[in-house]
């Protein structure tokens, strides 16, 4: 596993991991580490303990004779073999350059040249920064808003295309005109093109096409990733998206997947085991500039602790489809594969290919910092069901509507988990016990028996039959076309909904301290013949206003409203929306949205598109 910090749920994301992982930032590292293999012996000062980062990024750096720290706690620790000492030993080095591990270091390195010797070379990475012009906040090199970036899959090949769009909503936080720096890496993870992509300062909508991109540079057929940097940003230090993959030309597939998590985990789960005739590969990209030595990337079935390693190494940025089957041969839908990617990966995307269709959706965080929570058994008084989980019930007489419950902590042994049903006015239909599930479960639940009526469903905790939960209940929706042979899968995470009492960072907020109570989602346009469509559920944890007050607004590519529409959607009810149906979508032009907007309640929303051949795409929404 790289020795790297990436994200906590307390602190966010950690910006120096960002830094280092930074393309440009690789660029640059190379270079020193060219330079200072030609210095000589390297003493190395860590100040603040994060030299081992540096060298899992970026292990073609030179190993230190002498590491020196300046916090007593660290003394005794080692990096690349090598013991701390106090910083006040430096004198006594006969190295003759130091690397500073750290950066903004100008006040640092005039302490350290009082200690050092005197004919001593000090460099820092401040030698890698990326260039001057890429930075929100120039003054602080470490500023978070100065590394909002994130990756992307990425693909135009073999009669699939991929179309990312998202909107400008750093203009609702008062930033100024935003820039795009954009890599697109091939499968061997070689940069075919770098570009800049100008949004302006208006809340307008944007999207970026593989096939316009491989036009443009005049790229063959390629399947990778794209890097995506922000500059400019407020508010958010994080790009978010929706990815589209479609077929062009015969082929008929249509997915979508939103953005990654922007920092790699060691474990992801909720990738499922293909059913009979299914192929399903998980896409390994490399995510940095270090390469993944063989052994490093396991699969596992869920619960069964006997991972087996994929033996091929991935070069840097490279990207890779990994056979779930050439792993794990005797595993089959409905058992679900734990993915140990040692940090190498931001959150990897999956591809279940059927009967000349393909569909790509990701897997999620499995939390390593997690453990069960008695709390949550007491919430009821206050706080009614807790933590809910929504998710569309598709009309029963077109789809199949599956639900999966995914275990997505590493401490989780068991899921104790009831399923709530409702119609589109908030009628509780029925309920489902669905028991105290094991890890090594292979559940996953038809939902035909309840109805046509039946709109939305709800997964929460049921602790009737024992079980422990700590908040992170997770779940698997497939929808099934019962007629073209489509489907589609979108997973998620519970939070608890629309009650004014909070418990710990629940209900969560886009911006500012819990409760959340109010709704900014993104919505697409069509696109290609393709309508757009949204399935908004208003859940509560206990009772809240009887209506939603929500307005769909129609933002112009320059970020104006252009037209507004106001639905009313019943507490635990549940609504469809159709843009083309309630506005004149065309005249809004390129780069136009709908913002779902409430300032009443928090509604949990899932999007996609749909053609006349009944092809169809559903993934959760995105706020901000």
């Amino acid at each position: 596993m790289l020795d790297i910090q990436t994200f906590s749920a307390r602190s966010g994301g950690n910006v120096l991991y960002k830094a280092l992982a930074h393309p440009l930032a690789a660029e640059a590292f190379a270079a020193l580490a060219e330079e200072l293999r030609d210095s000589g012996p390297l003493a190395l000062f860590d100040p603040e303990g994060t030299a081992n980062a540096l060298y899992a990024l970026h292990p073609a750096l030179p190993a230190p004779s002498a590491l020196f720290v300046q916090d007593v706690a660290h003394l005794g620790r080692s990096v690349a073999g090598v013991e701390a000492q106090p910083v006040t030993e430096l004198g006594r080095t006969p190295c003759r350059t130091l690397l500073v591990a750290a950066f903004d270091t100008g006040r640092l390195e005039a302490r350290l040249a009082a200690l050092a010797p005197p004919a001593m070379r000090i460099v820092s990475l401040d030698r890698a920064r990326i260039p001057s012009a890429m930075l929100t906040v120039p003054n602080r090199y470490l500023d978070r808003l100065n590394f909002a970036t994130n990756h992307a899959f990425f693909r135009d090949e073999a009669g699939l295309s991929t179309r990312l769009v998202s909107a400008n909503y750093w203009a609702g936080y008062g930033a100024g005109p935003i820039k795009f720096w954009l890599r697109l890496f091939d499968a061997e993870g070689a940069a075919i093109a770098t570009w800049e992509h100008e949004l302006g300062d208006t809340a307008g909508g944007f999207a970026i096409d593989s096939r316009d991109i491989r036009a443009r540079f005049g790229l063959p057929p390629f399947t990778g990733q794209l890097f995506i940097h922000a500059i400019g940003v407020a508010g958010h230090d994080v790009v978010k998206y929706a990815l589209d993959v479609f077929g062009t030309g015969a082929n008929p597939s249509l997915s979508v997947t939103h953005d990654a998590n922007a920092w790699p985990s060691d474990r992801y789960a909720g990738l499922p085991a293909p059913k009979p005739g299914e192929r399903v590969v998980v896409w390994v990209q490399n995510s940095h500039a270090a390469p993944i030595q063989p052994g490093a990337i396991t699969l596992d079935r869920m619960g069964a602790e006997a991972p087996v390693a994929l033996q091929e190494p991935i070069p840097p940025y490279a990207s890779r489809a990994v056979d779930v089957a050439s792993l794990l041969p005797g595993v089959h839908w409905p058992a679900q594969i734990e993915v140990r990617t040692g940090r190498h990966l931001v959150r990897p995307r999956y591809e279940i290919t059927h009967a000349g269709r393909t569909r790509i959706a990701h897997v999620n965080v499995e939390r390593a910092d997690l453990r069960p929570d008695p709390g949550i058994r007491t919430l009821s008084n206050l706080l009614g069901r807790g933590y809910l989980l929504p998710f569309p019930v598709l009309p029963a007489e077109r789809f199949r509507t599956i639900v999966q419950p995914n275990p997505m902590a590493e401490t989780q042994a068991s899921l104790p988990i009831r399923l709530d049903v409702f119609d589109a006015s908030g009628r509780l239909m029925g309920q489902r016990f669905l028991g105290n599930l094991p890890r090594t479960h292979d559940f996953a639940g038809d939902l035909d028996d309840f109805g046509p009526e039946a709109a939305h469903a709800e997964l929460t905790y049921d602790f009737r039959a024992g079980g422990e939960a700590d908040g992170w209940l997770h779940g698997l929706f497939r929808y099934e076309h019962r007629t073209s042979g489509h489907a589609t899968e979108t997973s998620f995470g519970a939070h608890i909904f629309n009650t004014a009492m909070t418990y710990k960072d629940e209900p969560q907020s886009y911006s500012g301290p819990p409760p959340g109570l109010s709704t900014r989602l993104f919505l697409k346009l069509g696109e290609g013949g393709r309508q757009s469509f949204a399935h908004l559920i208003y859940p509560a944890s206990a009772a809240w206003h009887p209506l939603s007050s929500t307005r769909l607004e129609l933002i112009d590519g320059a970020g104006r409203v252009v037209d507004t529409h106001e639905l009313r959607i019943a507490c635990s009810g549940s609504a469809v929306v159709r843009p083309a149906q309630i506005f004149d979508t065309r005249s809004a032009g390129e780069g136009a949205y709908v913002l779902v907007r409430d300032a009443t309640c928090r509604l949990f929303g899932f999007h996609g598109l749909e053609d006349d051949a009944g092809g169809f795409s559903l993934d959760h929404m995105f706020g901000f």
